[in-house]
């Protein structure tokens, strides 16, 4: 199992950097009130409102924002702003030697976030959140933070809490299933297929989800994972939200057909992604598929030892 960072407490300092696409500033703001309304101290990276093309800013400057905020003794986590694209071009000019010396601190994103989340386990062994961020709209929503996302996210994040187990809607596989939790967003585990951070399950519990792929490139992607091995040893999956995927039924019947062959626990149609709501993991930290509920339970643990 990864190092466990330790979980926030009321007055800790989290940084909020944009590692991917840019950031609509009117929605990071009111992200950042939720967050300060959680009782944080936020500070925002110089570079987070950058823009070039379908980056927020340079590598350089995004790479910059990043590993500051991380080697930065006075910031307990770094929460990504917002996905997009852009991720993966940060991995290689990030200097981990560097990055590992500051030691753990949480690292919180989804999506794209997905590129950060599978590098930090290879190159420094820290556990990481999978969850919603600030600039995107289930926190940075004009009528307000949605409040499902948000009370599971509290529970996630801080010490003491205790998230509630993300149930999904229905049983593919029947078993149960204990490890640690991997995976995350589909496109971005095909697209490091290969590449030094590319996944491998050898044991996990494997998160999957999507947004706005067709049923085909999630047969042709998963059919690449699986050519190449990146799912041998998989304990189970744990299948989360495919918005804007097409047709349900269809979706359900390609990763039924190209999961199932596997033999291992398989639970569809848990909150976690893209959906609304938009609920909190963490992932390479301790898990439970129980087909029985239909549930996912993370076994995170703080290292004082509390629960």
């Amino acid at each position: 199992m990864a190092e466990l960072p330790r979980r926030l407490r009321p007055g800790d300092t989290v940084a909020v950097v944009a590692s991917s696409g840019p950031v609509d500033p009117a929605r990071l703001e009111r992200g950042e009130d939720v967050l300060k309304g959680l009782g944080l101290d936020v500070i925002v990276g110089s570079r987070v409102l950058g823009r070039e093309g379908f980056l927020a800013g340079p590598d350089s400057a995004r790479v910059v924002d990043l590993q500051a905020a991380w080697c930065d003794p006075a910031v307990s986590a770094v929460i990504c702003a917002r996905g997009g694209y852009g991720a993966t071009r940060l991995l290689e000019p990030l200097d981990w030697d560097a990055m590992r010396a500051a030691g753990p601190k949480i690292l919180l994103g989804s999506s794209d976030i997905t590129a950060l989340h599978l590098a930090f386990a290879k190159e420094m062994g820290v556990a990481t959140l999978f969850g919603p961020m600030p600039a995107c709209a289930l926190l940075g929503d004009p009528e307000g933070p949605e409040p499902e996302t948000l009370d599971h996210l509290r529970g996630a994040l801080f010490e003491g809490e205790r998230a509630a187990p993300v149930h999904g809607d229905r049983v593919l596989l029947p078993g149960r299933a204990e490890g640690p939790l991997g995976g995350g967003n589909l496109s971005l585990l095909a697209a490091l297929c290969g590449t030094p951070y590319g996944f491998r399950a050898d044991g996990h519990i494997v998160l999957l989800e999507d947004v706005g792929e067709q049923p085909y490139r999630i047969d042709r992607m998963l059919t690449q994972l699986l050519q190449a091995g990146s799912l041998d040893g998989a304990a189970g999956f744990a299948l989360g939200s495919w918005v804007g995927c097409g047709d349900p039924g269809q979706v359900l019947d390609v990763l039924t057909e190209r999961l199932a062959p596997l033999a291992v626990p398989i639970i569809a149609g848990l909150p976690i992604g893209h959906g609304s709501p938009q609920f909190s993991v963490w992932m390479e930290a301790d898990g439970v598929i129980d087909t029985q509920s239909c549930s996912l339970t993370g076994l995170f643990r703080d290292p004082e030892g509390a629960p």
